[in-house]
C-alpha cells in the first residue's frame, strides 16, 4: 500500500473493530477420502471444539447490536439513505488465516482476502463497492510484512476496482501477538439497483465457484492440518487435479486467496436476480439468508482437494464441513429459471439447484444428501 496522509501510526490504539462479521466453514463428504496413515479412530473435530462456537458468537453479536442499535443494518452491508442512493458500509477481516501466513513468513496474499471478504458481501446486497480502508494492528512494526500486506491490498483493490483511500496502523504490543488485519468497504447503489433481497418459490439457484477455503473456518482448518503435518510439508494432493494450482506445501494450499465476485454485479442486475448469498461463515446455511425457503442444491461444484484434506486429517463429519465451509461454491444467487441459464453462460456460473416452499419447520438447505 502506498503511503497515505490519512494513515495514522498509533502506538496506543484501542479501537479494535467489534463489528466484524463472524465467519465459519464447511467440507464435502463425497470428496475422495485418503486413508493411508490416517487414524480413523481419532476424535472428529468440530468448529466449536477448536474454539469457535458459532451459536455463542451469534448470541454475543446480537447482544452488541441490541445495545448499539441496528439502524440501517442489512444482511451483508449497512445502508444509509443519502437522498437519491444508498451509501453502504461493510467490515470484515482475514481472521486466523494470518497464522498460516505467519508460519510461512508470507503475507503477500492476505490483503486480497481482506478486500474480498468485504466487497463480496456488498455484491450480495446488490451494491457496487467503490472505496476501502484497512486497519492493521501489530505487536511491533515490521517493514517487510507491512510491504507484503500492502502488495496484497493493492492487487485486491485493483481486481475489485475499488480505491484504497487510507487506513490505520496500530502498534499494540500488550493487546496483539503478531498482527491482525481488517478493513471496511464503502459502496454506492441507486435505490432501484438493490436486489429485492428475498428468493421466490420456483427460482433457480445459480452458483459460482470458490477458489478454495477462502477466509473463514481457519481455526478448524489449522487444527486439522497440523495434527500430522507442518505448514511447510509437501501438499498431499499436489499435481493430482488439473483444475488446481500445483501447491508446493500444505500452507500454500490454505493461503489460496479468496475469490472476488465483484464482476458478477452487473450481470446479476441485468438478469433480474432476486437475492444473493456470499457463502462464508456458516457455510451452506448462508443460503437461508435469501429467505425462509427450502434450498435444494443438486448440482454443486466439486469441492477443491483442500476440503478433502481437512476433512480427512481432522476426521470432520460431512455435515460439519458443509456448515463451516463453502465446499467449492463461494457465491450463489436466486432468480427466475427463465433467466438462469443466460446468467450462467454470461458469468462462468452454473445452475446448481432450485428454491422450494418450506412445508414444515424452518428454512433449510439440502446438499449432497445432507439437510442443513
Amino acid at each position: 500500500m502506498t503511503a497515505d496522509p490519512t494513515r495514522r501510526p498509533d502506538g496506543g490504539a484501542d479501537d479494535v473493530d467489534e463489528n466484524a462479521d463472524r465467519r465459519t466453514d464447511d467440507v464435502d463428504e463425497n470428496a475422495d477420502r485418503r486413508t493411508d496413515d490416517v487414524d480413523e479412530d481419532a476424535e472428529g473435530l468440530t468448529y466449536a471444539e477448536t474454539g469457535v462456537d458459532i451459536a455463542a458468537s451469534e448470541a454475543a453479536t446480537a447482544a452488541l447490536v441490541s445495545a448499539a442499535g441496528d439502524a440501517g443494518a442489512g444482511d451483508y452491508a449497512g445502508l444509509l439513505d443519502i437522498g437519491d442512493r444508498y451509501l453502504a458500509l461493510a467490515t470484515d477481516g482475514v481472521g486466523t488465516k494470518l497464522l498460516v501466513a505467519e508460519a510461512l513468513g508470507d503475507y503477500s496474499t492476505v490483503g486480497i482476502d481482506c478486500i474480498a471478504m468485504n466487497v463480496n458481501d456488498m455484491v450480495a446486497a446488490g451494491v457496487r463497492p467503490v472505496a476501502f480502508v484497512d486497519y492493521l494492528a501489530v505487536d511491533e512494526p515490521n517493514e517487510t510484512f507491512s510491504a507484503q500486506i500492502g502488495e496484497g491490498l493493492k492487487r485486491g483493490a485493483e481486481a475489485a476496482d475499488v480505491a484504497l483511500v487510507g487506513g490505520e496502523t496500530a502498534v499494540m504490543p500488550e493487546v496483539v501477538r503478531g498482527l491482525d488485519l481488517a478493513g471496511t468497504a464503502a459502496g454506492l447503489a441507486p435505490k432501484d439497483a438493490l436486489f429485492p433481497g428475498e428468493a421466490q418459490v420456483g427460482d433457480a439457484i445459480v452458483g459460482f465457484r470458490s477458489s478454495g477455503i477462502h477466509s473463514n473456518g481457519l481455526t478448524l482448518v489449522r487444527e486439522a492440518a497440523t495434527r500430522r503435518h507442518e505448514y511447510t510439508d509437501p501438499y498431499p494432493y499436489a499435481g493430482e487435479r488439473a483444475d488446481e494450482p500445483d501447491y508446493d506445501s500444505v500452507g500454500a494450499a490454505l493461503l489460496e486467496p479468496t475469490q472476488l465476485y465483484t464482476h458478477l454485479l452487473d450481470p446479476m442486475r441485468t438478469h433480474g436476480v432476486h437475492a444473493a448469498a456470499h457463502v462464508t461463515g456458516g457455510g451452506w446455511t448462508n443460503l437461508t439468508r435469501m429467505g425462509s425457503f427450502r434450498y435444494v442444491v443438486d448440482d454443486p461444484f466439486e469441492p477443491h482437494s483442500v476440503f478433502a484434506f481437512v476433512q480427512e486429517e481432522g476426521n470432520v463429519s460431512a455435515e460439519e464441513m458443509h456448515r463451516t465451509f463453502n465446499m467449492g461454491t463461494g457465491f450463489v444467487c436466486a432468480l427466475p429459471p427463465t433467466d438462469a441459464e443466460a446468467l450462467a453462460d454470461a458469468t462462468e456460473g452454473r445452475v446448481i439447484g432450485h428454491v422450494e416452499a418450506v412445508t414444515a419447520g424452518d428454512a433449510s438447505v439440502s446438499v449432497r444428501g445432507l439437510d442443513l
